[in-house]
C-alpha cells in the first residue's frame, strides 16, 4: 500500500502553493525543506507542516513523490537525489537544460514518474480552447496571435525582483515564461516544425535580463503562429485570437469567458468560465485551482500507475523552442 507523505524542497512562493494544493486535496502528511530559515518557520507555522533542517538526514524514498520547488537553477540537484532514491518526483517548469536530459533519459529507463508542471494546460479557458480547435468548428485553422505580458515587480511585490531568480539573466522572469506558455500551446496545436524570434531589454527595470520575446511558430500541421511575451506590461494580459476558415476563437483571461464567432451564422458564442479563487497577494486571473489540479493528476498518476501528464522528456522538447528562438539570427536591414 502507498504511503501518502510528500516532501517540499523549496519553501518560497511555489513551494508554500504545492502545500496549499496538497492540503486541498486532502493530504496532511507533508514535510518541507528550505535551505533559509525564515522560509522553514514560516511554513512551519502558517501550514503546520513538519520541517527538514538537512536532507542528508532523511531517506527520500519514505516519500510517495517529493516536490521541487526550487529556482530553476537548483532543480537538477534536488532531481539527482530523488533519482538516486528512486522516489517520485514533481518539477516546476524549467528553462534550463543544465544536465536535465541526461537525466530523463535515465529515468526513462526506471519506473520513477517524473511530472514536469504544465499549469495553464489545467487552466479552464484553456481546456476550453483546446476542445473548441479540436472540434473543427474552426474549420481550417490558418493562424493564431497571442500576448502574454506582465509587469515583473507585481510577481511578488512582497520582494524586490533582484532578491530572487526572476533577476537572474539565465532565469529571468520573461525567458522563463517563453517555455510556459509553450507548453499549452503546442499542446493544442501540435508539433512544432519552425520555431524563431528575437529578444532583448528593453526598458529599465534595474535588472540586467531580455523583457520582451517575440516568437513566430509554423507548427507541422500548417498553422502559423505569434507569441509575444513580455514582463513590462503594467496591466497583466494574457490576450489570444486563432482564426480559421469558418470562424475565430477570442480570449481574454481579465474576462471569464471564451468566444468563438461562426462565419455560417454571423454570431459569437460565449463559453463561461469558472476560474476558481486566487491566493492573496496574487493577481486575481492566477487562480489556484489550476495547481490543484495538475498535483492531483499528478499523484493519481502514481497511485494507478498512469502515463504520466508532462514528462520530464516533454518539458524539454518544449524547451527547446525557447533555445531556437534565442539561437535566431535576424536579418539586419540597414538604411539606405
Amino acid at each position: 500500500m502507498l504511503n501518502n507523505e510528500f516532501l517540499v524542497i523549496g519553501l518560497g512562493s511555489m513551494g508554500k502553493r504545492r502545500i496549499r494544493n496538497l492540503t486541498s486535496l486532502g493530504y496532511k502528511e507533508i514535510y518541507g525543506f528550505d535551505i533559509r530559515e525564515d522560509r522553514q518557520k514560516e511554513a512551519r507555522d502558517k501550514y503546520c507542516i513538519k520541517v527538514v533542517d538537512d536532507l542528508a538526514d532523511i531517506d527520500l524514498s519514505k516519500f510517495l513523490a517529493v516536490f521541487i520547488s526550487t529556482p530553476p537553477n537548483k532543480h537538477i540537484h534536488y532531481l539527482e537525489m530523488a533519482y538516486k532514491s528512486k522516489t517520485h518526483c514533481f518539477i516546476e517548469a524549467s528553462v534550463l537544460d543544465d544536465g536535465l536530459r541526461h537525466l530523463a533519459e535515465k529515468i526513462e529507463d526506471t519506473d520513477i514518474k517524473v511530472f514536469a508542471s504544465c499549469t495553464l494546460r489545467f487552466h479552464p479557458a484553456v481546456r476550453i480552447i483546446k476542445q473548441l480547435v479540436h472540434s473543427g468548428k474552426l474549420g481550417a485553422i490558418s493562424n493564431f496571435s497571442y500576448h502574454s505580458g506582465q509587469y515583473l515587480p507585481d510577481w511578488h511585490p512582497w520582494e524586490d525582483i533582484r532578491d530572487y531568480y526572476v533577476s537572474n539573466r539565465a532565469t529571468g522572469g520573461c525567458r522563463e515564461i517563453v517555455p510556459f506558455e509553450c507548453s499549452w500551446l503546442n499542446d493544442i496545436f501540435g508539433k512544432v516544425q519552425k520555431i524563431t524570434g528575437i529578444h532583448g531589454k528593453t526598458i529599465d527595470l534595474g535588472v540586467d535580463i531580455d523583457d520582451v520575446y517575440a516568437v513566430a511558430i509554423r507548427y507541422s500541421s500548417g498553422v502559423i503562429g505569434t507569441l509575444l511575451v513580455d514582463v513590462v506590461s503594467r496591466c497583466a494580459i494574457r490576450q489570444l485570437v486563432i482564426n480559421g476558415d469558418k470562424g475565430q476563437i477570442y480570449w481574454d483571461w481579465n474576462n471569464d469567458e471564451v468566444r468563438l464567432y461562426s462565419a455560417d451564422d454571423k454570431k459569437w458564442q460565449s463559453y463561461t468560465i469558472n476560474k476558481g479563487e486566487s491566493a492573496e497577494g496574487y493577481n486575481k486571473n492566477i487562480v489556484e485551482d489550476m495547481y490543484i489540479e495538475e498535483v492531483r493528476v499528478f499523484i493519481e498518476s502514481i497511485q494507478k500507475d498512469l502515463q504520466v501528464f508532462n514528462s520530464l522528456t516533454d518539458d524539454l522538447y518544449t524547451l527547446n523552442g525557447l533555445y531556437s528562438v534565442e539561437r535566431s539570427q535576424p536579418i539586419i536591414v540597414e538604411g539606405e
